[in-house]
């Protein structure tokens, strides 16, 4: 299989503390999300969490709209959908040592990648995403 470019998958938390400009991120997350030439994918699910947390007010990105035209005008960003093959990875051994659904999905878009032949990395701070090791984690 072709070794292709790196991905960085991004966790809904981190998008988050990235948009708000606050310094809850690690300065390698900081890094990777700054780098002109970062390739991230955005799993919907992820996305989906990020919109939940802005309608609840647990965020200052002030509505879904200014969520969305950040997210869309960022060409780094690639948002991937739950597709069959990413629901079919989270039903693997490695899918499942994440307890959590949303996060299941959003590491088993990374895994489904992998299958895919692209090296790949999560952006999180998520305890059970890192303990599972299913991925490598930049924190």
């Amino acid at each position: 299989m072709q070794n292709l470019a790196h991905k960085f998958i991004v966790d809904a938390h981190i998008l988050v503390w990235y948009l708000e400009g606050k310094k809850r991120l690690s300065e390698k997350v900081q890094e990777i999300m700054d780098a002109a030439d970062s390739q991230m994918v955005l799993p919907l699910i992820a996305l989906a969490e990020v919109v939940h947390i802005v309608e609840r007010g647990r965020t200052n990105i002030p509505t879904d709209s200014d969520l969305l035209t950040d997210v869309y005008s960022d060409k780094r960003i690639e948002i991937y959908p739950l597709t069959m093959e990413v629901f079919k990875r989270s039903l693997t051994p490695e899918g499942q040592k994440i307890p959590e659904m949303h996060d299941r999905f959003i590491v088993s878009t990374g895994l489904h990648l992998q299958d895919l032949g692209y090296s790949v990395s999560i952006l999180t701070k998520n305890g059970d995403i890192t303990r599972a090791g299913v991925l490598p984690v930049v924190w």
